[in-house]
């Protein structure tokens, strides 16, 4: 089951570094501060600690602005799960 809702970004988790499109980024952060975040990230929830593996460009916005929480569609997985998505 997926639920959408505000985590904090302190909580995430990003195992997979990413180089960001930094134009992208201030675009985002120029609507999300107009209009607010309209797309969650997706994370994945094991064992009550959050991993997110898309959504950079987000959230990297979002930590520019200086937000304390981030929209996301959170789903509960197994280490199982986890493993696959750092192999």
């Amino acid at each position: 089951m997926v639920q959408v809702q505000e985590i904090p970004l302190n909580q995430i988790r990003r195992p997979l570094p990413r180089q960001n499109d930094q134009e992208k980024v201030k675009a985002l952060m120029a609507s999300i501060a107009e209009i607010g975040q309209q797309e969650p990230i997706d994370v994945l929830e094991v064992e009550g600690l959050y991993y997110g593996f898309s959504g950079c460009h987000r959230y990297e916005a979002c930590q520019r602005l200086g937000k304390d929480t981030i929209l996301a569609r959170v789903r509960k997985a197994p280490q199982s799960v986890l493993k696959m998505h750092i192999a």
